[in-house]
């Protein structure tokens, strides 16, 4: 199951892409647009910050805006940042991967290959940009 850290990130994204002609756009305006908690979010701006997907400038008129291409980032890029592994079992996970201690043989388990597959599929639905996101 997605997060809440995850789907808020992306909420976050959406909004700031659909409204790029007005940023910087403060973290309270997000959160009343997206009705996502104050708090919450500003745990959430501070990792996009600190993973280059945002940047944020200070004062009256102080916001975040896109650091990186919003074409460039994926939901899967977001959530690998706020929530790790996509894949639902360690063994298969392309970035995070890590053997299953009660494996034998990986080439013959039926839970790995159900879940190669089910990654495989996975992958190209979540690698839609943040800009497509947008025209859904």
């Amino acid at each position: 199951m997605l997060s809440k850290r995850a789907k808020y990130a992306i909420k976050t994204l959406i909004f700031l892409y659909e409204n790029e002609d007005k940023t910087p756009i403060s973290a309270k305006v997000i959160s009343e647009n997206e009705k996502i908690p104050y708090k919450f979010l500003e745990n959430i701006l501070r990792e996009l910050r600190q993973n280059k997907i945002l940047r944020s400038a200070r004062g009256a008129d102080g916001g975040y805006h896109f650091l990186k291409n919003p074409n460039d980032i994926t939901v899967t890029d977001i959530i690998r940042i706020v929530d790790g592994p996509i894949a639902l079992i360690p063994c298969v996970s392309e970035n995070f991967y890590e053997k299953c201690p009660e494996c034998v043989d990986e080439n013959t388990c039926k839970i790995r290959k159900l879940f190669v597959n089910l990654r495989v599929k996975m992958l190209p639905v979540l690698n839609k940009s943040i800009a497509e996101l947008s025209k859904l």
